[in-house]
């Protein structure tokens, strides 16, 4: 395996380990999400290139316009948040 896809695991569990060990603000939280879903992308992006295979090239675009859709829907629940509640804290969210 070459070192950038090393590279790229590494950041994808970092940010889950991030994910699962810190979880205080609803940012920071879309934050390691977003850093999750590119880290994906690009391990997707230089396995579809080192592969040279043509049926998997929409894959990483598809993704990547998901990601846009999924940061957008985050921001608008921050933001929903914020308004309803003053701050961002995920010990003030009923999850219920």
């Amino acid at each position: 395996m070459p070192l950038t896809q090393e590279l790229l695991i590494i950041t994808f569990l970092l940010s889950t380990t991030s994910l699962a060990l810190q979880h205080n603000h609803l940012v920071y939280a879309l934050l390691c999400i977003e850093a999750m879903v590119l880290a994906l992308f690009m391990i997707i992006l230089t396995c579809t290139t080192t592969t040279m295979n043509s049926t998997g090239l929409p894959t990483p675009i598809i993704l990547l316009t998901l990601a846009a859709c999924e940061a957008s829907v985050g921001l608008s629940l921050v933001i929903a948040t914020i308004r309803t509640k003053g701050n961002d804290l995920m010990k003030n969210l009923n999850l219920l």
